[in-house]
């Protein structure tokens, strides 16, 4: 087929589905010009996530369904990135200088949500975003000790605020640099929503794409000052394939839709183990239960990610598994998971509170 305008050009750049993001260009993205020369097509384009690995791949797979619908010998094409700030709950206003809050959550523990949390925040860090980490769980804070950071504290310069630690090119926070390893967090209800308050906005983040969340499991406390005080972008519910995890994966997802903070979609975690003797790979927690759930659901599965003994020993190394091996099938699997992961967010309704004044809506219960 020969093309002969730039509106049918334009048409079919925005119809293409990229494979890394399985949406359309449109949803994630746009045009920003289209040329005809001769027998050559130029196209510029602009994505809402960050590509650095990918970039070339990108460029070449719109290049050649460029070449192919409009019957020229070539095709350039340019893409940049721009991450947008995307809408939060209704009645909150985004966080000075983060762009979007993404939290990571399951339904109960053992499902490996930290470990997923902090390969997904390095590997958009990888991708070339500005990225951080806030622990939210108050009782078992992980990421210290996953990020290599355990015994440090935070600096406070003005005696008001805290400076986030910063390792592998994160930001980092948790109630783990302001107590002892050792120390059990006996607190009640009330002093757990404080002191995530106080960890989230009494750190001076610096400008970020995205701040990770690294939720505690289940539907409580947390959660629920997660959906009033804090303004988040979207939640990712990770789960393992067996029922008993995606019963209580099933009752996150629904908390998050009851509180109006959009879930991006579902990670499958230890969706297969493989052995570190032959290579075997076998879904020893069974299948199926994550497929089930984006369907009743109607959300994306971003990813499936295997069991293996390395990405436990690469965690508690304190070198997660996309920075210490990062040409492994896993490393590979988590940054696709997290490229995923925000070209769902960026198929999302964007936000512009800050062209418009403050609206205050009081209530009274």
């Amino acid at each position: 087929m020969t093309v002969s305008t730039e509106t049918d050009v334009n048409k079919f750049l925005n119809s293409i589905e990229l494979a890394a993001f399985g949406l359309p260009l449109h949803e994630v993205g746009r045009v920003l010009s289209v040329e005809l020369s001769g027998d050559k097509v130029i196209a510029k384009i602009e994505l809402g996530l960050p590509i650095a690995t990918i970039l070339d791949e990108v460029c070449a797979e719109i290049g050649a369904k460029l070449s192919a619908h409009c019957g020229t010998q070539s095709a350039d094409v340019s893409v940049t990135t721009k991450i947008a700030a995307h809408a939060v709950q209704a009645n909150l206003k985004p966080v000075r200088g983060i762009k979007n809050i993404i939290a990571v959550a399951s339904g109960k523990g053992g499902v490996g949500k930290s470990t997923v949390a902090v390969n997904l925040a390095l590997a958009l860090a990888g991708e070339g975003a500005s990225v951080g980490i806030l622990d939210a769980d108050i009782y078992g804070p992980s990421q210290p000790h996953m990020l290599g950071l355990t015994g440090e504290q935070p600096v406070s310069e003005d005696g008001k605020t805290m400076l986030p630690l910063k390792n592998h090119g994160l930001e980092v926070m948790s109630i783990g640099f302001l107590v002892n390893p050792d120390q059990p967090m006996v607190w009640r209800g009330p002093m757990v929503t404080s002191a995530l308050n106080q960890l989230m906005h009494q750190t001076k983040w610096g400008a970020l794409d995205y701040l990770i969340v690294d939720m505690p499991p289940g539907t409580g406390d947390i959660q629920l000052t997660l959906s009033q005080k804090i303004p988040v972008s979207g939640a990712v519910i990770v789960t393992t394939p067996q029922n008993i995890a995606t019963l209580d994966a099933r009752k996150g997802l629904e908390m998050f839709r009851k509180v109006s903070i959009s879930v991006l979609g579902v990670v499958e975690n230890m969706s297969t183990h493989v052995c570190s003797s032959c290579g075997h790979e076998e879904a020893i927690f069974g299948s199926g239960g994550a497929e089930k759930m984006v369907a009743d659901f109607d959300i994306p599965l971003l990813g499936a990610l295997p069991l293996a003994a390395s990405i436990r020993e690469q965690t508690d190394s304190g070198m997660p598994t996309v920075l210490s091996d990062p040409t492994s099938a896993a490393a590979a699997a988590y940054r696709a998971t997290a490229i995923r992961m925000t070209a769902a967010l960026a198929a999302r309704k964007s936000d512009y509170s800050s062209k418009f004044g403050n609206i205050v809506v009081e209530g009274s219960q």
